[in-house]
């Protein structure tokens, strides 16, 4: 009889030390486990655009789903993400969940409160470069899920400015630069000397003014015109004497028979 009276309170006491040692044992430790080395490098695709997380996801912009190896078996929750992106020649780093930043992003929690998932949305076109995650508990590593491509924005090219309102400097002074004196000068330069053997100039200038430069008929005798002239006169004169003579001396010839 008196070990029945103590079994039911040794099994009380098993349970209040059982209860007391649940209460007792710290909560799991968070650690920080690394993006699956396979997932670098990864760019957004079409494929996962049917998860319903994407619905508000912009055109210009890519999803990006983020999971716990495991699902609902997983050792702990997601507690933050440190992801970083490639935008071309810029890294970006992102931070889930970070209202602070200009990306989009939030933590999923299961029916059960267990949070496995992991969104960001990040404009169209970037590389995942690597990531490291941060849970409640301990694992290996946190993979990507899938990831919803959006399109990437065309830059048209910016317009040339316009040349219009800019003043032109006009190549040609108002004034002209071409000299108006006329090359040649009214009075004629090309010489009409003839050598004299008489010495005397013969040069003969026409000018505009003054009446000698009138046409009145008469041509001036000068030089070598004048000198033939007065050669021809006198062998005239010479020959109408010789004449005269050979006349006179026939006449006083007589015939005699």
């Amino acid at each position: 009889m008196l070990q029945r009276r103590h079994v039911p309170r040794m099994a009380l006491t098993a349970t209040a030390a059982t209860a007391l040692l649940a209460f007792a044992t710290p909560a799991w430790a968070s650690s920080v486990i690394p993006l699956h080395p396979a997932h670098k490098g990864s760019t957004a695709q079409k494929q996962g655009c049917g998860d319903d997380k994407f619905e508000k996801l912009p055109a210009d912009h890519d999803g990006w789903h983020f999971v716990l190896p495991g699902g609902k078996k997983a050792a702990g929750d997601f507690e933050s993400l440190t992801l970083t992106f490639a935008n071309g020649a810029q890294t970006v780093t992102v931070k889930v969940p970070d209202d602070s930043d200009a990306y989009p992003d939030f933590l999923s929690a299961a029916g059960n409160g267990q949070v496995k998932h992991a969104y960001v949305f990040t404009p169209a076109g970037w590389t995942l470069v690597d990531g490291t995650a941060t849970i409640s508990g301990k694992d290996d590593r946190f993979n990507l899920s899938h990831t919803c491509a959006g399109t990437v924005p065309t830059t048209s090219p910016s317009p040339s400015p316009s040349t219009t309102g800019s003043p032109t400097p006009s190549a040609s002074p108002s004034e002209s630069t071409s000299p108006s004196t006329s090359a040649s000068p009214s009075e004629s330069t090309s010489p009409s000397e003839s050598p004299s053997p008489s010495g005397s100039p013969s040069a003969s200038q026409s000018t505009g003014g003054g009446g000698g430069g009138q046409d009145d008929g008469e041509l001036p005798l000068t030089g070598v015109a004048a000198t033939s002239v007065a050669l021809f006169g006198l062998a005239l004169i010479g020959g109408g004497v010789a004449l005269t003579v050979l006349r006179r001396r026939r006449d006083r010839i007589t015939f005699t028979s």
